[in-house]
Protein backbone atom coordinates (compact mmCIF):
# COMPACT_ATOMS: atom_id res chain seq x y z
CA UNK A 1 0.00 0.00 0.00
CA UNK A 2 1.00 3.53 -1.10
CA UNK A 3 2.32 5.62 2.02
CA UNK A 4 0.13 9.06 0.75
CA UNK A 5 -2.65 6.43 1.45
CA UNK A 6 -1.91 5.57 4.85
CA UNK A 7 -1.59 9.22 5.61
CA UNK A 8 -4.74 10.23 4.20
CA UNK A 9 -6.59 7.88 6.55
CA UNK A 10 -4.65 9.06 9.01
CA UNK A 11 -5.64 12.56 8.80
CA UNK A 12 -9.18 11.53 8.53
CA UNK A 13 -8.44 9.84 12.41
CA UNK A 14 -6.84 13.42 13.37
CA UNK A 15 -10.19 15.67 12.49
CA UNK A 16 -12.49 12.41 14.21
CA UNK A 17 -10.57 12.38 17.16
CA UNK A 18 -10.46 15.95 17.81
CA UNK A 19 -13.77 15.72 18.43
CA UNK A 20 -13.63 13.63 21.38
CA UNK A 21 -15.39 14.82 25.00
CA UNK A 22 -12.42 15.22 27.31
CA UNK A 23 -12.23 17.06 30.59
CA UNK A 24 -11.87 21.02 29.94
CA UNK A 25 -9.70 23.20 32.83
CA UNK A 26 -10.59 26.98 32.54
CA UNK A 27 -7.61 28.27 30.03
CA UNK A 28 -5.54 25.15 29.36
CA UNK A 29 -7.96 23.74 26.57
CA UNK A 30 -7.49 24.23 23.10
CA UNK A 31 -10.41 23.81 20.93
CA UNK A 32 -9.79 22.60 17.69
CA UNK A 33 -6.74 22.28 15.32
CA UNK A 34 -4.00 24.56 15.74
CA UNK A 35 -2.92 26.79 12.37
CA UNK A 36 0.32 24.39 12.14
CA UNK A 37 -2.39 21.65 11.79
CA UNK A 38 -4.41 23.32 9.02
CA UNK A 39 -2.08 22.64 6.26
CA UNK A 40 -2.48 19.05 7.05
CA UNK A 41 -6.71 19.23 7.43
CA UNK A 42 -7.16 20.98 4.38
CA UNK A 43 -5.13 18.79 2.15
CA UNK A 44 -6.46 15.57 3.46
CA UNK A 45 -9.05 13.67 2.46
CA UNK A 46 -12.85 14.13 3.53
CA UNK A 47 -14.86 10.98 4.43
CA UNK A 48 -17.79 12.31 3.21
CA UNK A 49 -16.93 13.80 0.06
CA UNK A 50 -14.13 11.99 -1.45
CA UNK A 51 -14.33 8.26 0.72
CA UNK A 52 -18.07 7.56 1.79
CA UNK A 53 -20.33 6.31 -1.40
CA UNK A 54 -17.39 5.82 -3.92
CA UNK A 55 -16.69 2.50 -5.83
CA UNK A 56 -14.38 0.63 -4.95
CA UNK A 57 -12.35 -1.69 -7.64
CA UNK A 58 -9.84 -4.73 -7.88
CA UNK A 59 -6.31 -4.23 -9.61
CA UNK A 60 -8.08 -5.91 -12.90
CA UNK A 61 -10.61 -2.45 -12.48
CA UNK A 62 -13.39 -4.40 -11.77
CA UNK A 63 -16.03 -2.89 -9.62
CA UNK A 64 -16.61 -4.95 -6.73
CA UNK A 65 -18.05 -2.90 -3.94
CA UNK A 66 -19.12 0.72 -2.29
CA UNK A 67 -17.83 2.36 0.35
CA UNK A 68 -20.70 3.13 2.49
CA UNK A 69 -19.17 3.68 6.07
CA UNK A 70 -15.98 3.96 8.40
CA UNK A 71 -15.69 2.36 11.69
CA UNK A 72 -13.89 4.04 14.24
CA UNK A 73 -12.34 2.61 17.30
CA UNK A 74 -12.90 3.18 20.42
CA UNK A 75 -8.77 4.33 20.30
CA UNK A 76 -9.85 6.94 17.68
CA UNK A 77 -8.34 5.19 14.75
CA UNK A 78 -10.26 4.06 11.84
CA UNK A 79 -10.32 0.54 11.77
CA UNK A 80 -12.47 -0.83 8.66
CA UNK A 81 -14.67 0.30 5.83
CA UNK A 82 -17.54 -1.22 5.41
CA UNK A 83 -17.94 -2.13 1.92
CA UNK A 84 -21.58 -2.73 -0.10
CA UNK A 85 -21.07 -5.39 -2.01
CA UNK A 86 -23.55 -7.21 -4.56
CA UNK A 87 -27.30 -6.75 -4.43
CA UNK A 88 -29.46 -4.15 -6.62
CA UNK A 89 -30.33 -0.74 -5.09
CA UNK A 90 -29.82 -1.78 -2.15
CA UNK A 91 -31.39 -5.14 -2.55
CA UNK A 92 -29.82 -8.27 -1.67
CA UNK A 93 -26.43 -6.05 -1.22
CA UNK A 94 -24.09 -8.02 1.44
CA UNK A 95 -21.82 -5.72 4.19
CA UNK A 96 -18.70 -6.55 4.90
CA UNK A 97 -15.85 -5.08 6.92
CA UNK A 98 -11.65 -4.26 5.40
CA UNK A 99 -9.30 -3.17 7.26
CA UNK A 100 -8.29 0.46 5.61
CA UNK A 101 -4.46 -1.02 5.27
CA UNK A 102 -5.58 -3.03 2.33
CA UNK A 103 -6.64 -0.08 0.43
CA UNK A 104 -4.86 1.95 -1.82
CA UNK A 105 -5.62 4.78 -4.50
CA UNK A 106 -4.81 4.42 -8.17
CA UNK A 107 -5.51 7.35 -10.97
CA UNK A 108 -7.80 8.21 -8.48
CA UNK A 109 -9.51 4.93 -7.44
CA UNK A 110 -10.36 3.14 -4.72
CA UNK A 111 -8.06 -0.09 -4.89
CA UNK A 112 -8.58 -3.30 -3.21
CA UNK A 113 -6.28 -5.49 -4.71
CA UNK A 114 -7.12 -9.42 -5.05
CA UNK A 115 -10.80 -8.72 -4.28
CA UNK A 116 -13.92 -10.13 -6.19
CA UNK A 117 -17.24 -9.59 -5.90
CA UNK A 118 -17.53 -13.39 -5.22
CA UNK A 119 -14.65 -13.32 -2.32
CA UNK A 120 -16.51 -9.96 -0.51
CA UNK A 121 -19.85 -12.46 -0.52
CA UNK A 122 -17.70 -15.32 0.89
CA UNK A 123 -16.85 -12.77 3.93
CA UNK A 124 -18.97 -13.02 7.27
CA UNK A 125 -21.78 -10.05 6.88
CA UNK A 126 -20.93 -6.97 9.03
CA UNK A 127 -24.22 -5.87 11.58
CA UNK A 128 -23.52 -3.23 13.90
CA UNK A 129 -23.92 -3.74 17.42
CA UNK A 130 -27.59 -3.53 18.50
CA UNK A 131 -27.94 -0.79 21.54
CA UNK A 132 -28.86 -1.42 25.00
Amino acid sequence: MRKSTVSSWALILLVVSTTAVLAQVAGSTTLGVAVSELREVATGWSARRQILGRTVYNEKGEKIGTVEDLIIAPDKAISYAIIGAGGFVGLGRHDVAIPVSQFSEEKGRLILEGATREALKALPPFEYAKAD
